[in-house]
């Protein structure tokens, strides 16, 4: 069971900000929802070829009290690590807190 004293560090959660340029096309920019105290678990680590290049994948598992309105859309921000949200799992320990399965390549 998860407590909140387990939520040692404070992570930022981003969603893509709705508005066109100009031009009206999408401006693409990421803007804060909120900053959130979170259980940060790094769950795995791969290097791949893509491209003739070397990519590392970074998995992790972000613990945060449950919200509304995060989805899988969004990214979280682990320092100065962005992390994409691949999925949001509700934790059925009361309904407290939620998990958040993340990714970030580099």
């Amino acid at each position: 069971m998860t407590t909140a004293s387990q939520l040692r560090t404070l992570v930022t959660i981003r969603s893509q900000a709705a508005g066109d340029d100009a031009l009206g096309q999408p401006t693409g920019a990421w803007g804060t929802l909120a900053t959130v105290r979170a259980d940060v678990r790094h769950t795995n680590g791969a290097e791949t070829l893509q491209a003739g290049a070397r990519v590392s994948a970074v998995q992790a598992s972000v613990r945060i009290r449950r919200r509304a309105d995060v989805t899988p859309a969004m990214r979280v921000m682990i320092g100065a690590v962005e992390y994409d949200i691949r999925a949001v799992v509700p934790v059925e320990d009361g309904r407290t807190f939620m998990d958040l399965a993340c990714e970030a390549r580099r």
